[in-house]
């Protein structure tokens, strides 16, 4: 079996698409269709299930499919084996705004240039789209901030707690107050990110159960927007206090004496079982070193 038509397999079997795995690729449809029909030929077996505009694995393709990977995985490895110790290849990446933001650019500014030849593609997904994203092998790592630090089918390591803070404008009603309960701030105008959001979903469970009824929020979708909402006083907000740190320094926000019930991890996750090509392992291992410091 050749890893070319392997390849052209696994990506077919990722997106579930002829059409969208050529354009991935960067080959013809009909070339995408001739490679997976000469496989289905060398195994005497077909791949895939037709259905009208769709396509599905059969048995056969599911069973072949974590073959295909791990094939993959060590031509990879061979690959930067041979490559005269220069750490070499992408690693795409699922990550989310505020780690983006605020976390990584010591990391990829490190592996920007200690490792030219190391190509990081970042992907902007929030926690379930990671891990879906992992499991399916569309992503070689993702960072997550979770408050669970284990996850089916994956393999997770910890790099640090998240501290969490309840911000409001400095003239805010409540900013003073040392006695907040949930009823208090669910109807002091809440602005949050999208759902989906770790710490934006864990608030809301708490308010409402807080109040006894659903909370609203203003969704002003990034931090960044979410912060000036709360600075010309459209109501609170709870953030990463990384996020926030310059703006709780220069006044424009001030803290709320209220904290989270619960503790939310900044973690770094691969598929459980995958085998970690040199490049890939080097990104690992600077992103726990970082993190201890």
């Amino acid at each position: 079996m050749e890893l070319r038509l392997l390849a052209t397999f696994e990506k077919v079997a990722e997106v579930l698409s002829f059409t969208r795995a050529a354009a991935e690729l960067g080959y013809a449809q009909s070339s995408v269709t001739s490679q997976v029909k000469a496989l289905e030929s060398a195994l005497g077996a077909e791949l895939f299930e037709r259905l009208g505009g769709r396509i599905r694995l059969t048995e056969a393709g599911e069973r072949l499919l974590p073959y295909a990977r791990r094939m993959a995985e060590l031509a990879e490895e061979a690959r930067a084996a041979v490559a005269a110790g220069e750490a070499a290849g992408t690693i795409t990446i699922g990550t989310m705004e505020s780690l983006t933001t605020y976390r990584l650019p010591p990391l990829l500014e490190y592996v920007h240039h200690r490792h030219p030849a190391v190509r990081l593609a970042l992907r902007p997904t929030l926690g379930d789209a990671t891990r879906q994203a992992l499991r399916q092998g569309t992503y070689d790592l993702g960072f997550l901030m979770e408050a669970e630090t284990e996850h089916e089918g994956l393999e997770t390591e910890v790099l640090a707690p998240e501290p969490l803070v309840l911000v409001a404008a400095p003239g805010h009603p409540l900013a003073g107050r040392t006695d907040l309960a949930a009823a208090d701030l669910a109807g002091a105008g809440l602005i949050g990110t999208e759902p989906g959001c770790a710490y934006r979903d864990l608030f809301e469970a708490e308010l409402a159960a807080g109040a006894g009824a659903p909370v609203e929020f203003l969704e002003f979708g990034t931090i960044e927007a979410s912060k000036r909402a709360v600075a010309s006083g459209l109501g609170i907000a709870l953030l990463p206090r990384i996020a926030v740190q310059e703006e709780l320094a220069s006044g424009a926000l001030v803290a709320l004496g209220w904290e989270a019930p619960f503790t939310l991890f900044t973690q770094l996750a691969w598929r459980r079982g995958k085998r970690l090509p040199a490049h890939v392992r080097l990104f690992v291992e600077q992103a726990r070193r970082l993190a201890r410091e």
